[in-house]
C-alpha cells in the first residue's frame, strides 16, 4: 500500500466525503487509503489518563473516564499574555489531574495574536497520551473545514483528536446547512470512520431548539451547551436544560455545560465558587468546562474539585435566586443571536 501525507488523505477525505466525484470510474481511480498511522494510532497511543484525587465521571458512550471539569481553553485562557505563564498553568493543570482539554479553531485573543491552539502545542506534543483533547470547526463550508481540521492538526502537532466538535450549533437554518447531504456532518463521520476523531460531538450557546434537533438528527458521540442558571430566562433560552438534556441521556450522549462563571461578569456579587459547585450540582450533565486565566484561578479550581459536595435544594434555590439580574439582563454578548463564540472575554 502507498503511504500517502496527512495533507492528501485530508484533502482525499473532503473531496470523498462531500460527494463531488462525477463518475465511479473517477471515484476509483482517485480512491486514497488511509494511512498506516492513522490505522494504528489507536493501538500506538495508549492513553494514561491520570485524574489524581479529583472528582471523576463516565462520559457517556464514549465510554471514557474524564474529570468533571474540563480546562477551557478559550477566551479567557488567551487573556493570559506571557508564554510562560500559559505553558505553566497548563502543565500544573495537567499534573493535577486536569486532563480533559477543550479548545477550538477559533479561540484567540481580542487582536488575534495569540491563538489557543497554537498556545497548547508543545504540551500537547509533549504528552498527547496524557491529554483528552477536544477541539471544534466553525466552518460550514466542506472544504473549509478540513482545511480548519489540518490547520488545527498542525497548531496542536497531533494526528488525532479526542473529540472533534462541530461549534457553535444556533439556529435551525443552521443546522439545515449542517445536516445536508455531502455537509459538514458527513465530514465529521469521515474523520470518526479514519480515526482522525475518536469522539464526535456539537457545541451551543443558544437556541434550545436548535441543540435539540441537531442531538436527535446526528449521531453524536457528546454535546457542550452554555448551561442555563436560572429558569426565568430571555425567551426560548429558558429551557435549555430542561429541552436539551432530555434527548441527549436518551442517545447516551457525554453532556458538558459551559459558560458557568460567566454571570460573574454581570453580577459581580456573585462567589465563583458557588458558582462552580452549582453546576456540579446539577442533575444531567457529567460535568463542566470552565476557562481558567491565572494560576490562582487554576488552584481554586482544583481546591473546589477535590473538596467538593453536592449543594442541598436550599442552596441550589439561593444561587438560582441571585442569578435572577443575570438572565434579565439585556447586554449579555453570548446569550443574543449575532453572538459568535471565539475571543469575547
Amino acid at each position: 500500500m502507498k503511504k500517502i501525507s496527512r495533507r492528501d488523505f485530508l484533502r482525499a477525505s473532503a473531496v470523498m466525503a462531500s460527494g463531488l466525484m462525477l463518475s465511479s470510474e473517477e471515484a476509483l481511480a482517485r480512491k486514497v487509503e488511509t494511512s498506516d498511522s492513522v490505522k494504528t494510532l489507536s493501538n500506538k497511543n495508549k492513553c494514561i489518563y491520570d485524574a489524581k484525587d479529583l472528582p471523576t465521571v463516565v462520559l457517556g458512550k464514549t465510554g471514557v473516564t474524564i474529570p468533571r471539569m474540563a480546562f477551557g481553553l478559550g477566551s479567557r485562557f488567551c487573556t493570559i499574555k506571557s508564554e510562560e505563564e500559559a505553558d505553566n498553568i497548563l502543565r500544573k493543570a495537567l499534573d493535577s489531574g486536569l486532563y480533559y482539554w477543550d479548545t477550538a479553531s477559533v479561540y484567540s485573543n481580542a487582536d488575534g495574536k495569540i491563538i489557543s491552539e497554537s498556545r497548547i502545542g508543545n504540551v500537547v506534543k509533549e504528552n498527547r497520551n496524557r491529554i483528552f483533547l477536544s477541539t471544534k470547526i466553525s466552518n460550514r463550508d466542506p472544504y473549509e473545514a478540513m482545511r480548519s481540521i489540518e490547520l488545527s492538526m498542525r497548531r496542536m502537532e497531533t494526528d488525532h483528536f479526542d473529540i472533534l466538535m462541530i461549534h457553535d450549533v444556533h439556529s435551525l437554518e443552521d443546522n439545515k446547512k449542517i445536516l445536508e447531504k455531502g455537509g459538514l456532518l458527513d465530514i465529521l463521520y469521515r474523520m470518526k470512520e479514519e480515526k482522525v476523531a475518536r469522539f464526535i460531538g456539537f457545541s451551543g450557546h443558544a437556541d434550545p431548539r436548535a441543540l435539540t434537533d441537531m442531538a436527535e438528527k446526528g449521531n453524536f458521540d457528546t454535546m457542550l451547551f452554555a448551561m442555563n442558571h436560572w429558569p426565568g430566562g430571555k425567551g426560548n433560552l429558558s429551557d435549555r436544560q430542561e429541552q436539551v438534556i432530555p434527548v441527549a441521556q436518551r442517545k447516551n450522549m457525554g453532556i458538558m455545560l459551559m459558560k458557568v462563571i460567566r454571570p460573574l461578569d454581570t453580577i459581580k456579587e456573585l462567589n465563583a465558587d458557588e458558582l462552580v459547585r452549582y453546576a456540579l450540582s446539577l442533575d444531567g450533565p457529567h460535568g463542566i468546562t470552565v476557562g481558567m486565566d491565572s494560576m490562582k484561578v487554576l488552584e481554586s479550581n482544583l481546591r473546589i474539585l477535590k473538596e467538593f459536595k453536592p449543594m442541598s435544594s436550599l442552596e441550589m434555590k439561593r444561587v438560582e435566586m441571585a442569578l435572577t439580574p443575570f438572565f434579565h439582563h439585556e447586554n449579555l454578548p453570548w446569550m443574543n443571536e449575532d453572538y459568535f463564540d471565539g475571543f469575547w472575554s
